[in-house]
């Protein structure tokens, strides 16, 4: 098997906040301000061909990544089920691209913008450029984010605060699902069995079970805070004067 699609990181291991990383944050930066810049022009192209283009390329480098651990013996149920939040952004991303929902957009916007843009500035990764699985997560994870600015800027979708709801409302439904599922597999999804092993955000968050309340306190915060940036704004009527002309 050739070493780029193979098991071993021996030649691929990757450090955050290396060459490689900062060339992604890079091209994460430069492309969310070019969409932004240039969202007039691409509001006038036919941009339905591409939407489906890309969901199909998510669907084909998803897939390509499970067999990639299957033949290399790293699918486990315990762990490779996409059922992380990251993951079931990808699934939102694909079923966006695929429907254009507004109701799917509500949602992806806040889980990319909170999970995704964590998830790439600390990804939890082994592998370097040029890896397929170097290509897959940080592929996946700038579509995840890219795909609901496009939506937002270039078509014109905007979040209300009932979005915030129906993103809670979401989350909660999903939660007990997983925690099910984590005590059928052993394992972690979502960390609602226990922390990561490493160093995160959570280690502020308290004990367990306690940091999963902590973080649906730090998620209503955080939407709400995305929500007032992107949520659309109220037109500015034009002040009509009082001084009457006199006849």
């Amino acid at each position: 098997m050739m070493e780029w699609f193979g098991r071993s990181n021996k030649n691929y291991d990757f450090d955050m906040f290396t060459t490689s990383h900062f060339i992604v944050l890079a091209i994460l930066i430069i492309g969310s301000v070019c969409m932004f810049l240039f969202r007039d022009s691409l509001k006038n192209k036919k941009m339905r061909q591409a939407e489906i283009v890309l969901a199909i390329s998510l669907i084909i480098m998803e897939a390509t990544y499970h067999f990639w651990m299957i033949i290399n013996g790293n699918w486990n149920v315990t762990h490779s089920i996409p059922l992380e939040l990251c993951s079931i952004s990808l699934m939102l991303t694909i079923v966006l691209l695929l429907t254009r929902k507004k109701i799917i957009y509500e949602i992806l916007l806040f889980t990319a913008l909170l999970g995704a843009s964590q998830a790439l500035l600390t990804p939890l990764l082994n592998y370097d450029f040029p890896h397929f699985r170097f290509f897959h997560f940080f592929y996946t994870h700038l579509m995840i984010i890219w795909v609901p600015l496009y939506f937002t800027w270039v078509l014109g979708y905007r979040p209300t605060i009932w979005s915030v709801v129906k993103l809670f409302v979401f989350l909660n439904v999903l939660m007990p699902i997983i925690m099910l599922i984590n005590k059928l597999v052993d394992g972690n999804y979502m960390f609602l069995s226990h922390k990561p092993d490493s160093a995160s955000l959570l280690d502020a968050l308290g004990p367990y079970p306690w940091y999963i309340l902590s973080l649906e306190g730090l998620l209503i915060s955080l939407s709400l805070i995305v929500w007032l940036i992107f949520r659309k704004k109220a037109v500015k009527q034009p002040e009509v004067s009082r001084n009457l002309p006199i006849n």
